[in-house]
């Protein structure tokens, strides 16, 4: 089992919804509205009056081989839409209830 943590502009949410519904990737926890920069060259997203872009993130676990796959969706989506901004990381789940 993989946990998936992703972060993105909140314009893309509803895309990354739609690859999760497209894989049968079915349970999430999401946050909605997030501040966060890019570690590299992106630009900050902070809700405020000089930077009023927000982000929205979500934690899933899933099996190896469909983490494998939604990293890869999520990859593609990103490098369609690069400026806009998304992070994906994924670790290994070794206890779960």
């Amino acid at each position: 089992m993989k946990a998936v943590f992703m972060a993105c502009n909140q314009s893309m949410y509803d895309a990354v919804i739609d690859i999760m519904k497209e894989l049968n990737i079915s349970g999430f926890t999401g946050w909605e509205e997030l501040i966060g920069k890019g570690s590299n060259t992106g630009e900050p997203h902070l809700g405020n009056h000089a930077w009023p872009t927000m982000n929205s993130a979500l934690i899933s676990i899933m099996e190896d081989a469909k983490a494998d796959e939604f990293l890869q969706r999520l990859k593609q989506l990103d490098n369609e839409n690069h400026k806009q901004g998304l992070r994906a990381f994924a670790w290994s789940v070794t206890d779960a209830i």
